[in-house]
This record gives structure tokens, C-alpha cells and sequence, in this order.
């Protein structure tokens, strides 16, 4: 079991984080495993320039390796990617508390956050 930190940054996702309607992060990589422990917090203000203003330590219960492209999220078990238009994708969406829950404002999240990928990278999606 390792542990990890992770910040909580996109401003639409804090309070349902927070409260617990929110139980599951996209991040880059796959470097967590069910059974981890995260310690998630928010910054007081600007991030890695300020201390932090809030903490929640959850335990990982289910993890989805993915990748991701410009063309969509590619899933192991499917050898055709879910393009970031479709209805499975803003349901991803949805479940991130993305604003619009739509898959192109998914996909503008992630690339701003991590850039464009110009071939599948490796993502989660967690749970907690």
C-alpha cells in the first residue's frame, strides 16, 4: 500500500470533493493501486505558492487504467477508443463534476492540465 498526495485544483470539483457527491479523480499515469491511501488538499491560495486550506484522506476501492489521445479515451478492453464526443464520455464527465458535463470540455480539462498528447498516455480514473 503506498501513499499519495494529490491537489484538488478544478474550482467546480472542491466542494463536491469536500462534501463527498464526488468520489473519483482522472489523473495522469498509472502509478496508484486499490488499497492506496490519498491524501487529497486544496491550496489557500495560489497553488505550490501558498499553504494548503483543506484535507481528505481516502482510501482507493477502484482504480480504470485508460490512455488518452486527441482521438479519445482508450480503454484496455475495447481496441476502439470512446471519442471525446460520445454519450459514454460525458458521462465520464458527468461523474468528474466537469462543467459542461460534455466530453469536449473533459478532454479541455485534462490538455490543459497535462497538455496534448500526441500519442495514448497512460491514465486513471480513481475511486474512492
Amino acid at each position: 500500500m503506498k501513499r499519495h498526495v494529490m491537489s484538488i485544483t478544478y474550482e467546480p470539483k472542491i466542494q463536491p470533493v469536500r462534501d463527498g457527491r464526488c468520489r473519483r479523480t482522472i489523473r495522469k499515469g498509472w502509478k496508484v493501486s486499490v488499497g492506496d491511501s490519498i491524501l487529497f488538499h486544496g491550496w489557500a491560495g495560489r497553488p505550490y505558492r501558498s499553504p494548503w486550506s483543506w484535507r481528505l484522506r481516502v482510501e482507493v476501492q477502484h482504480i480504470q487504467n485508460i490512455s488518452i489521445d486527441a482521438r479519445g479515451i482508450h480503454r484496455a478492453s475495447h481496441a476502439i477508443p470512446l471519442r471525446w464526443g460520445s454519450v459514454r464520455v460525458a458521462e465520464i464527465a458527468q461523474n468528474d463534476f466537469i462543467e459542461p458535463a460534455t466530453g469536449i470540455a473533459l478532454k479541455e480539462v485534462l490538455f490543459g492540465l497535462n497538455g496534448i498528447p500526441s500519442e495514448p498516455e497512460p491514465y486513471q480514473i480513481i475511486g474512492w
